[in-house]
């Protein structure tokens, strides 16, 4: 496949599909973090502790790092990394389970007031993005990107 680096010619054309169904899914990715973290600036929180903090708060109930991990698809390295900060301002909490050996997260109410105070601009983000792809891309987009963790989960 030979695609030219001409940057602004390459612009004026729209970006190529690339071969890998990796790397689209890597750029697309990439793309709506930017989009969401310009959105999320001025709440003092990033796309990616948004999530977790909005995952803590549907989960309504403590949840183990692990399972946290999994139903995310985030290695417990990166995992750790990303909920040192939210410990350490005391939006989430660890706490010990039945048998003492795995460790529970859950939001505090700090990590509540920082979500409802995010989640505004959240919404208008999520609204213009689904007003850009239209309604059956939005829809597609939930099903497939949804479908591929699974599937990649399962290989």
């Amino acid at each position: 496949m030979h695609v030219p680096m001409a940057g602004n010619s390459l612009r004026s054309r729209g970006l190529p599909r690339l071969p890998c169904a990796c790397a689209n899914l890597r750029r697309a990715a990439r793309a709506v973090t930017q989009l969401y973290d310009a959105a999320l600036r001025g709440s003092g929180v990033r796309m990616t502790q948004f999530s977790l903090l909005q995952f803590l708060a549907m989960a309504g109930q403590p949840i183990t790092q692990g399972t946290l991990g999994d139903l995310l698809a985030i290695d417990s390295t990166t995992l750790s990394r990303t909920l040192k900060p939210l410990e350490q301002a005391k939006w989430i909490r660890r706490g010990s389970g039945e048998d003492g050996r795995k460790r529970h997260l859950e939001l505090t109410n700090a990590g509540r007031r920082v979500l409802q105070r995010a989640t505004p601009a959240w919404e208008r983000v999520q609204r213009r993005l689904r007003e850009g792809l239209g309604q059956r891309h939005w829809e597609a987009l939930g099903e497939l990107t949804t479908t591929a963790a699974e599937t990649a989960g399962r290989l």
